[in-house]
């Protein structure tokens, strides 16, 4: 079980740093997106680039053995954040000019990161 959770962890990482990555350089639509339908302007650029932060953070977490549970934790932060502007009017699952992928996207990787925090909970409960 051991070598599954690593391998886990890997992918879960991979994506969160590759998520957090994206929201650092150049506008995003998404956020773009958010910060026009709510009125809100902080979405775009601030929000955007503290969510990147966030996405990073949760990713190196997960890859220290020792923080890893804090990090699959965090990570279900992140995503149900994520999904739950997918579900606003302010997001959608259908994003202009990106389509559903995004959300699916967002779904997969909350289920990963969900067993993950599972398998991390029963390891630390056999030790």
């Amino acid at each position: 079980m051991k070598k599954s959770v690593l391998i886990l962890s890997l992918v879960v990482a991979a994506g969160f740093l590759f998520f957090g990555m994206q929201k650092f350089g150049a506008t995003n639509p998404i956020f773009s997106v958010i910060a026009e339908r709510s009125g809100i302007s902080l979405f775009e650029p601030i929000i955007r680039m503290l969510t990147g932060v966030a996405e990073i953070g949760t990713a190196i977490l997960i890859l220290i053995p020792r923080t890893r549970l804090l990090g699959a934790l965090a990570g279900l932060g992140v995503l149900s954040g994520a999904i739950g502007f997918h579900l606003s009017p302010w997001l959608g699952i259908n994003v202009p000019g990106i389509g559903h992928g995004l959300f699916i996207t967002a779904v997969i990787m909350l289920i990963l990161t969900a067993v993950l925090f599972i398998l991390l909970r029963k390891q630390s409960s056999l030790s």
